[in-house]
């Protein structure tokens, strides 16, 4: 063999060995610093007790902003998954469930982090007698919904309606209670 040849063979291990731990994780990443009254009196373990109704506040010591509700988020179908959800309903009401199936999937190809096409899919499921696969669909519109009571409870609501199909009638309970929590008519 060649000399060249032979040193790039032994360089291979040392290479392989550089590039590798590179990769390696040493441990977790560093903690966030506590949110609060301040980093001194949070190092220092001192909690701060709000002050008494009528009692000044010191401006030195300040007291955390209030925290607003997070903002309900609102999901709606664009035109092309909307008109395709209407199209995929006029064949389930013509009994055409695996017509109206691959129709909702195309909506949801057009739209897959819609909670909303989920649900509607998931309904469809359920009324072509597909208990289980309604359920997985409801958990995944229930997954992407976050923010948004009022899609959250229909998700509960579909998985509701599975559980009972497939004779869980207590998690059905639990599941309609939730549903009714997030959003009471």
């Amino acid at each position: 063999m060649n000399r060249n040849f032979r040193t790039a063979l032994a360089a291979v291990p040392l290479v392989t060995a550089a590039v590798l731990s590179g990769c390696t994780v040493y441990g977790p990443p560093l903690a966030t610093r506590p949110s609060g009254p301040g980093p001194s009196s949070a190092r220092r373990g001192v909690i701060q007790q709000p002050p008494a109704a009528g009692q000044p506040v010191s401006p030195l010591q300040s007291t955390p902003a209030p925290v607003a509700p997070a903002a309900a988020r609102h999901f709606k179908l664009s035109p092309p998954a909307a008109a395709l959800v209407s199209i995929a309903q006029a064949q389930e009401r013509g009994g055409n469930y695996g017509l109206a199936q691959q129709t909702l999937e195309r909506a949801l190809s057009i739209e897959p982090r819609n909670p909303l096409v989920w649900v509607v899919l998931g309904k469809e499921s359920l009324a072509a007698g597909n208990p289980a696969q309604a359920y997985g669909m409801a958990r995944k519109a229930l997954y992407l919904a976050g923010g948004a009571p009022d899609v959250q409870a229909s998700a509960w609501g579909l998985i509701a309606a599975a559980l009972r199909a497939q004779g869980r009638n207590q998690a059905a309970v639990a599941a309609e209670r939730k549903a009714a929590e997030l959003f009471p008519q």
